[in-house]
């Protein structure tokens, strides 16, 4: 038995996981764990949430809390969603923990004492405006090397490459937009350049790492390892346990990784057994592998083990399996720039088991990958419903209607042989690939079984047998039973509801989770009587799984007003400078519904992919979202402030196409207002209609999409409400 310990990073907790969280590193990570403790090896898996760094205070300062409420908020919500999908977590805990602070200090101290962390008086970015020192994550521009326009001050999210604050092209603060000045301020540097030799030898003797996170270590390799500040101007994280530096806090990228280490630690406690932690981090023998996504590799393959080296004593990570982008609409999944399907959002729409056998196949391991709606509702439907589901019912329900009970295996001819023997080779096929974490390939032999089960099934056609030859239509069929419990076990990693589901249905012992590996080749238990078989996955909606899929058309984000001016030409329209994450012109007729003033304060929902139109001789590149009633008139706002740019797509993947004026009147949105709950029921000018949202207030006023009798109340990608900023009647029109 193989000690096995499986690392998963930590999403920061300033939002809800999305999809592209989940394929990047907790689904893969899943999968692997799960499949490891099928096969009786030592297994723990650990993650929690990242409660600190300036992402979270970033959200915290614009929606004018503590970072602690909004850290604590988005664990619990991802904390349960990750739990109904399926992940199997020996522990998932946070960094906001005594134990996780005293094991962060105690490692920066360790380093400290050993001179690996020197103090070094630094030039910082200070936003005068907001009067403050900026860590990284405060400071945005344009990457020099890959020449994206929101890059952070740490890293670039497009290319993943490691930057410092000060090579960013237009440094601007992310807070008010100003442009930073640098000052001097003193922090604690991990001396890298240490390290350089020993992580050169460490990487060169891993030649089993993927090769995308091999080459791109190499590259910073040769580059030289730069020195890298460890701590932070911030009043939220770790402190810094060094007299002097009480209002500093040690670099989230610093602790969150040894995140990790308590992590093991605090199960270690919750086990009764302190000090089990040992096994999985000073026994060379136990392999540690780390799930996350590229952007992070470079945390993972020098930051990290420069931290252990430093430290001694503490193995080093066998593997370092960084999966590529699942992108949406062309662009990396990211909550910050609000491309987002979050977890949430599709948990109340699809069955677990679908969700994580559409993320598995998808599953971008080697390059990146694109989520559609369409190729969802495609791979469904066509593989898991029509190949897999379809084979696991036939064979069921055929044994069940003709027989009632398990079969006996009878004589066995030359097809029923090359049927046993295609599962011996499949279940070693999925095995290899599972331990070496190709986990699309794995999936591939578990369908690839499942499609040679519907073709032998429609070769000895049992119901040509039934009535002539019993006991061969017995044997048949009993085959076709243990080609449906290999594919129910070597499924489980992936599928695990549907899994013991089919496990339980075949009148087999126990459960696969406890059983083991080893159930692929238990025999079935002839002569037990069969429960009435159901089906495991029905079909989704072709192309969006969604009634609401022509509302994908639109691409809707959260603006801010910067200015808000007379238009030259027209005595009754402004001209407004409307921040989507990048500035845009917006020529509005609300000059007989609001002050300029008071349009100055908003935050407004922005159609950004109308054609552009020239009025009255100016260009106008999008338009504000307002409800219009007897005539009054109120705006679409978010219900909490978010930043400019947010995703506004209630989950759709958001339209990449420009649309024209005509093609957006065709779209039926109207203010509608919360009757019930239970079920959501929204009153849309007397018209009563069942709605999807979560949660929400009794009698307040939504926007909302609306499809035949359907309505969906709107929402930013993050599931902050959209709503108005006035009262307006319900079944207002929303042009």
């Amino acid at each position: 038995m193989a000690k096995v310990l499986v690392c998963v990073a930590w999403p920061y907790a300033n939002g809800l996981i999305h999809v592209g969280h989940v394929t990047g590193s907790i689904l893969p990570a899943d999968i692997f764990a799960r499949f490891n403790r099928l096969v009786g090896n030592d297994t723990v898996m650990v993650s929690g949430s990242d409660m600190h760094g300036a992402p979270i205070t970033v959200s915290a300062d614009k929606e004018g809390v503590s970072p602690e409420v909004v850290a604590n908020r988005n664990h619990e919500a991802n904390a349960k969603a990750l739990a109904e999908l399926g992940f199997d977590f020996d522990l998932f805990t946070s960094t906001h923990t005594r134990n996780h602070q005293e094991t962060a200090q105690a490692m920066f101290l360790k380093l400290l004492e050993k001179g690996h962390l020197e103090k070094r008086s630094t030039p910082q970015f200070h936003c005068p405006r907001c009067k403050r020192f900026l860590p990284d994550r405060y400071v945005e521009g344009t990457c020099p090397h890959c020449g994206c326009t929101h890059a952070r001050g740490d890293q670039c999210d497009s290319c993943g490459m490691d930057l410092n604050a000060e090579q960013l092209v237009g440094a601007r603060c992310q807070l008010c937009g100003g442009v930073p000045e640098l000052k001097q301020t003193e922090h604690y540097f991990l001396k890298l350049s240490h390290f350089t030799d020993e992580i050169g030898r460490y990487v060169e003797a891993n030649k089993h790492w993927r090769p995308h996170v091999r080459a791109f270590t190499v590259n910073i390799l040769k580059e030289g390892l730069a020195d890298r500040a460890m701590t932070r101007d911030l009043s939220w994280g770790v402190p810094v346990p060094v007299p002097g530096f009480e209002g500093k806090r040690i670099y989230v990228w610093f602790e969150a990784v040894i995140g990790y280490l308590s992590a093991t630690k605090e199960w270690a406690a919750m086990e009764g057994d302190p000090g089990a932690w040992k096994r999985y981090w000073e026994d060379p023998e136990c392999r540690s592998y780390y799930f996350l996504g590229k952007d992070n590799i470079v945390f993972h393959t020098i930051i990290w083990p420069a931290i252990l080296l430093g430290h001694g004593g503490l193995n080093l990570p066998y593997d370092v399996t960084a999966n590529q982008f699942m992108n949406l609409g062309g662009q990396k999944f990211s909550k910050s720039m609000g491309v987002s399907i979050d977890l949430q959002s599709l948990l109340g729409k699809f069955k677990p088991d679908i969700l994580r056998y559409y993320l598995s196949a998808n599953m971008p391991e080697t390059k990146d990958s694109e989520f559609s709606w369409e190729d969802f509702g495609q791979r469904v439907n066509n593989e898991l419903v029509a190949t897999y589901g379809n084979f696991l019912h036939r064979a069921l329900s055929f044994t069940y209607k003709n027989f009632g009970k398990v079969t006996e295996k009878g004589e066995l001819d030359d097809r029923d042989r090359e049927a046993l023997r295609r599962v011996d080779e499949a279940g070693k096929e999925v095995s290899a690939a599972l331990a070496a974490c190709e986990f699309r390939r794995a999936l591939k032999g578990v369908m690839d079984l499942a499609q040679f089960g519907n073709q032998y099934f429609d070769s000895v056609a049992p119901w040509s047998l039934v009535g002539t030859d019993k006991a061969r239509c017995g044997t048949v069929l009993h085959v076709s039973l243990l080609i449906s419990k290999a594919l129910a076990v070597m499924a489980w990693p992936f599928m695990p509801f549907s899994s013991e589901s089919v496990w339980t249905q075949l009148c087999m012992d126990s459960t696969i989770k406890e059983t083991g590996w080893k159930a692929l080749s238990l025999p079935l238990n002839e002569g037990r009587e069969l429960p009435r078989p159901t089906p495991q996955f029905a079909k989704v909606e072709a192309s969006s799984g969604n009634d609401f899929q022509k509302y994908a058309a639109l691409n809707l984000k959260v603006g801010k007003v910067l200015d808000v001016q007379q238009h030259p030409n027209a005595d009754k329209l402004y001209l407004m400078t409307i921040d989507i994450g990048r500035p845009i012109t917006i020529v509005s007729g609300l000059k007989e519904f609001y002050t300029a003033d008071e349009l100055r304060t908003k935050t407004l929902v922005i159609v950004t992919n109308l054609e552009p139109a020239t009025l009255r001789g100016v260009k106008s590149e999008g338009m504000l979202l307002a409800a219009e009633a007897e005539g009054k008139l109120a705006l679409l706002t978010p219900e909490r402030d978010l930043p400019a740019g947010t995703q506004v797509s209630s989950g759709l993947e958001p339209g990449q196409k420009l649309l024209s004026f005509k093609e957006f009147q065709k779209l039926d949105m109207k203010a509608g207002s919360l009757e019930s709950l239970a079920p959501p029921v929204l009153d849309i000018g007397g018209r009563k209609v069942p709605c999807v949202v979560e949660k929400g207030d009794a009698g307040k006023r939504y926007p909302v999409f609306l499809a035949g009798e359907k309505a969906m109340v709107i929402t930013a990608a993050d599931g902050t409400k959209i709503v108005f900023d006035r009262e307006i009647a319900a079944g207002a029109k929303i042009r």
